[in-house]
């Protein structure tokens, strides 16, 4: 039997706590996850830190800090026009005095405003001192490189200042650009994830699969370029991406797998266990969930002997 399928934190056990704190790590690494990922963005000050998007609006309590209200702006990332605060118009000193909340309306929100925001550094020294991995994303990384806050320098530097740069290391770095990756394959040994967009009901052709083999370890596909879904929410037969990607050589990292029954398809009636199954039986090689307990229940009942 291949090995069990890596359990992948999806901004920790953000199923159960706002997203991208220690305290959302934490619990993840208590639920059985083996890798954390922290989505990097960064600070004025050239600090790394873990939010899924620069602009902190949502998931912060920055919208209600009056010394912060002069800070809102507009700012063009990736084509479109975004308005909001910015993690780059902050330093790290003044991100510290923000406090996390819950992004999603339907999920517990009685840990708002508890949690500061951590650093990538703090989350490499949780996941050194338990044992697991960290799976960083770059977030928007072309941006930022152009307004002269590049991630990637940062990010390098902390993984060799840990040891961490070749394939052994406990680590994955992903991105959405794939210039970034390829250059990054230049500069560092450890394992790249190409991630992967839905984009209708299409998916990686083998000539695309066979390009992103020469600099990246794998790919991170929305879980609908495997199951797709037609208009209406309701599952259509898997493709041939799993199959197709391994015979190019490279892993296959699906997200997100969520068990809210808001975010569930009608076929999984309910029981998030049976998209896990799902997947598990079409090959995965690790999953991104926000509820890493659930995952890793459903593998080890698969690889128990």
């Amino acid at each position: 039997m291949s090995p069990r399928p890596l359990v992948i934190a999806h901004r920790g056990a953000s199923g159960h706590r706002p997203e991208h704190t220690l305290a959302s790590y934490e619990l993840a690494i208590e639920l059985g996850a083996d890798f954390i990922e922290p989505d990097l963005v960064i600070t004025r000050d050239g600090v790394l830190i873990a939010r899924h998007e620069n602009d902190i609006s949502e998931t912060t309590d920055v919208a209600s800090r009056p010394e912060f209200a002069d800070r809102r702006t507009t700012r063009r990332i990736d084509g479109l026009e975004v308005t909001g605060w910015f993690t780059e118009e902050f330093t790290l000193a003044e991100i510290k005095t923000l406090r996390a909340n819950e992004r999603l309306p339907f999920r517990d929100h009685s840990f708002d405003g508890r949690f500061e925001i951590p650093t990538f550094e703090e989350v490499l020294d949780l996941a050194l001192r338990k044992g697991v991995g960290v799976y960083p994303e770059t977030k928007h990384p072309s941006y930022f490189r152009r307004i002269g806050l590049p991630l990637e320098e940062p990010l390098l530097a902390a993984l060799e200042a840990r040891g961490w740069t070749g394939r052994d290391a406990p680590v994955f770095i992903q991105s959405f650009e794939t210039g970034n990756l390829r250059e990054l394959r230049k500069q560092t040994g450890v394992r790249l994830i190409q991630l992967l967009e839905a984009r209708g009901h299409g998916f990686a052709t083998s000539e695309e699969l066979a390009w992103i083999a020469t600099y990246a370890d794998g790919i991170g596909p929305d879980k609908r370029l495997i199951v797709p879904a037609d208009h209406d929410g309701r599952l259509l037969p898997p493709t041939s991406l799993v199959e197709d990607a391994h015979r190019a050589g490279l892993q296959v990292h699906p997200w997100t797998f969520r068990s809210d029954p808001e975010l569930l398809a009608p076929e999984y009636e309910g029981r998030p266990e049976r998209e896990y199954e799902q997947f598990y039986r079409l090959g995965v090689d690790g999953v991104f969930s926000d509820f890493p307990e659930v995952a890793v229940r459903v593998a080890a009942h698969r690889h128990d002997p």
